[in-house]
């Protein structure tokens, strides 16, 4: 017996009992993979240290959820990590960088330090998990806004040219991390941070006289 093709416009056959359809699927995996990205953030801000099991369980997922999104703890680390600085990123391109680069530098510092205190703990977890050169290269778009910046103040006789910028630089992280050790330690209080680093690095990139 021929079998005869089915015509066009035929209802297709029913799935099977218990099958979602595909978007609602895809749907719940974003919103899983964002919950648990959430829940790395906040819980290694609390405990670098903290295990995949203590995020799986902040996120409300269990493990085997977790490991579908990310293979390992250094995938899961680097995502929440790349979240942290995009959004860092997003707030920084809000700053207006185009005033006087003294006025630019002391908005680019407070909103930095703002960036840092959210993820140092997540930074720390991510330089134990990740290569340093894959944590160099996401802070990368970060410091390229800053480097501009230090930049057009050379250019300009605002800051110091008789340093490299590499080192004007350097000389920002070092500080910025110096104040989280000094907050940590119980010798700063965190709302004098940011006046505190500000009145630093504006000294120290003044232009020097030259004698």
């Amino acid at each position: 017996m021929v079998r005869r093709p089915a015509r066009e416009g035929m209802a297709a056959a029913p799935r099977a009992s218990g099958q979602r359809p595909a978007e609602p699927r895809r749907a719940d995996a974003r919103r899983n993979r964002a919950a648990i990205v959430a829940s790395t953030i906040s819980t290694l801000r609390a405990d670098p240290d903290a295990s995949v099991a203590e995020i799986a369980q902040a996120a409300g997922v269990g493990r085997v959820t977790l490991y579908g999104h990310f293979a390992s703890r250094a995938e899961l680390v680097e995502a929440a990590l790349i979240d942290v600085l995009d959004r860092g990123n997003e707030a920084l391109s809000a700053l207006d960088l185009d005033a006087a680069p003294p006025e630019a530098l002391a908005r680019l510092v407070d909103s930095s330090w703002s960036l840092l205190e959210e993820s140092r703990s997540l930074l720390a977890a991510a330089q134990r998990e990740l290569p340093q050169g894959r944590v160099r290269e996401l802070h990368d778009v970060v410091e390229a806004r800053v480097r501009a910046l230090v930049v057009r103040g050379q250019d300009e006789g605002a800051f110091r040219d008789d340093l490299p910028v590499d080192w004007l630089l350097a000389t920002m992280h070092a500080l910025m991390h110096g104040a989280a050790d000094e907050i940590a330690a119980g010798r700063l209080e965190p709302n004098r941070a940011g006046p505190l680093l500000q009145a630093t690095l504006l000294a120290a990139y003044a232009p020097q006289p030259r004698g």
